[in-house]
C-alpha cells in the first residue's frame, strides 16, 4: 500500500471510530502471583483485554504494598499498553477510566506516544502534530482515583538491590557481568525464550532467582492487523520501564539498570526527531525518572547503566565474555526459533560491531557464516554505513561506529575505533557507585 493511501485511512479511520476507552483494570494477587488485566474498547465495537502475569518468588512482598499503591503501578502499565490497540484506528479521543490524569501527566503521555509512534508515522506516511494526535479526558482530578505524587514510601522499604532486564543480546549481558558480584542482582526477563533463558543461566542463576513476566495479546488486535488496520512499531522499552518500576516496588529492589548506550539517542532518520529507539534514548530516560520521582516514588532510581557508552565500546565488553557467545541472540527475526536469520540488520550489525574484536572465524561460528560476503545484503549495508538515506527501523548503532569498524577490518585502520573507545559520555544518570563500576571494567 502506498503512504498515501495510509493517510488517507488514518483520515478515514479517524472519522469511523471516535472514542477509544481505558475501561478498567483487574488486579489480582493468587498464590504469589499477580496478575493484570486491562480492558480497553473501540467505540465498543471491538474490546481487547492484553494481560501480564508475574509468577510467585521467594524475594516478593506483593502483600507489603498498600492496595491502592498497586493499582496505581498497574495502572501505569495499562497506560502504556494502550497506544499498541489505539493504533488500529487512531480516534482523535482517549477516554481514561481508572484514575483522574493531570494536565502534567497527560503532556508527559501524550509526549510518549507520538514520539514513540514517531516509525509507525513515518512508515505509513502519516502527517499528524503532536497536539492533534489524540485528546486525553479523565475523571475530574479531584475525584479519589488520582496518580498523585506518592513519596509517603519509607526509603527502608527499598534495599540495596538492583534489577537487570535481560533481553538476550549482548547488551544486558555486558551489564549482568559488570554488577553481578558486585551487589544484589535479580535479572528480569519478559516472555522468556531461548536466548534470555540461556543467558541468566550461564550467568548461574536458577530459575528462583530471577523474575519472568508473562504478557499476553489481545488476539482481536492481532485479527485486526490481518484485516488491514492500521499497525506498526510501539514503544515496547516504555513498557518495559513501566513493568521494572512495579516489580522494583514487589521485589523491594532500589534500582532498575538496564542496558541502552548512548547510541540509541541517534535519530533514525537523518535530521529529524524520529528514532526507532526512542523509548531507549536519553530524552525518554529523563522524562520517564522525573514522572516516576514525581507521581510513583523518587526512592526507586531508574537508569541505563550503559548510557555513557557507544555500542561499538559495549561490543568490545561483550567480546571478553566467551561463555555467552553461543547463547546470546540479537536477532529479531529470529527471535521465536532462537536462531540468528542471517538476513536482517540486526544480524549484520552484531557482526560489523563485534568485527575489530572477534576473528572471522569466531564470527562465521555465531552466525553460521560470512555475513560480509552475503551479497544480498548489501543494502542493508548501506543503510548501516550511511551510504543509504535512512538508518535500518532496528535497534543498531551510529554511521560513525559502523565506518569505524569496517575501516578497522578492511584498513587495519584502528585509529577511529580507539579515539570511540577512549569516550565517556558524561550525560548519565548512573549513581555513582554504578559509574565506578563501569569505568572500572571499560579502562583496565
Amino acid at each position: 500500500m502506498k503512504r498515501t493511501d495510509n493517510q488517507q485511512k488514518f483520515d478515514a479511520l479517524r472519522e469511523e471510530f471516535s472514542t477509544f476507552t481505558f475501561e478498567r483494570q483487574t488486579v489480582r494477587l493468587e498464590n504469589g502471583t499477580l496478575s493484570l488485566a486491562f480492558d480497553f474498547n473501540l467505540d465498543d465495537r471491538y474490546h481487547f483485554s492484553p494481560t501480564l502475569e508475574i509468577p510467585s518468588r521467594p524475594f516478593f512482598d506483593w502483600d507489603g504494598l498498600p492496595k491502592d499503591r498497586l493499582e496505581v503501578l498497574a495502572f501505569q502499565i495499562g497506560m502504556t499498553e494502550l497506544v499498541s490497540y489505539w493504533k488500529i484506528a487512531c480516534p482523535k479521543k482517549v477516554v481514561v477510566k481508572p484514575f483522574a490524569l493531570t494536565e502534567r501527566q497527560i503532556s508527559f503521555w501524550k509526549k510518549l506516544y507520538y514520539n514513540g509512534l514517531g516509525e509507525f508515522l513515518y512508515l505509513n506516511g502519516i502527517t499528524v502534530s503532536e497536539a492533534d494526535l489524540m485528546r486525553i479526558e479523565t475523571q475530574p482530578i479531584d475525584s479519589n482515583r488520582t496518580v498523585a505524587a506518592r513519596n509517603d514510601m519509607d526509603s527502608s522499604w527499598f534495599e540495596e538491590k538492583t534489577l537487570v532486564p535481560i533481553g538476550g543480546g549482548k547488551d544486558s549481558v555486558v551489564t549482568l557481568e559488570c554488577l553481578r558480584g558486585k551487589m544484589p542482582v535479580i535479572p528480569l526477563i519478559v516472555n522468556p525464550r531461548g536466548a534470555t533463558l540461556n543467558c541468566v543461566k550461564t550467568a548461574g542463576y536458577k530459575e528462583n532467582d530471577y523474575i519472568v513476566i508473562n504478557r499476553t495479546l489481545d488476539p482481536t488486535m492481532l485479527k485486526l492487523n490481518a484485516e488491514g488496520y492500521l499497525n506498526g512499531h510501539t514503544p515496547f522499552s516504555a513498557l518495559l520501564a513501566f513493568i521494572s518500576v512495579l516489580v522494583a516496588f514487589g521485589s523491594r529492589s532500589r534500582y532498575i539498570a538496564l542496558s541502552n548506550e548512548n547510541s540509541a539517542n541517534e535519530a533514525t532518520v537523518p535530521g529529524t526527531n524520529i528514532n526507532h529507539q526512542y523509548s531507549k534514548s536519553i530524552e525518554f530516560e529523563r522524562d520517564f525518572r522525573s514522572y516516576v520521582a514525581e507521581n510513583l516514588s523518587d526512592k526507586v532510581q531508574y537508569f541505563s547503566f550503559l548510557r555513557p557508552l557507544s555500542e561499538l565500546q559495549i561490543a568490545s565488553l561483550f567480546a571478553q565474555c566467551e561463555a555467552y557467545h553461543a547463547v546470546f541472540r540479537s536477532c529479531n527475526a529470529g527471535s521465536k526459533t532462537d536462531s540468528w536469520c542471517g538476513h536482517c540488520p540486526k544480524c549484520l550489525f552484531t557482526w560489523i560491531i563485534l568485527s575489530p574484536f572477534l576473528s572471522k572465524e569466531k564470527l562465521v561460528a555465531i552466525f553460521g557464516k560470512d555475513l560480509m560476503a552475503d551479497e544480498s545484503l548489501r543494502p542493508v549495508y548501506e543503510e548501516l554505513n550511511g551510504t543509504a538515506a535512512v538508518k535500518p527501523f532496528e535497534c543498531v548503532g551510529t554511521v560513525e561506529e559502523v565506518r569505524a569498524c569496517i575501516n578497522a577490518v578492511e584498513h587495519q585502520d584502528f585509529t577511529e575505533v580507539k579515539a570511540i573507545l577512549n569516550r565517556f559520555n558524561p550525560e548519565h544518570f548512573l549513581p555513582e557507585q554504578f559509574e565506578q563500576i563501569l569505568k572500572s571494567r571499560l579502562y583496565v
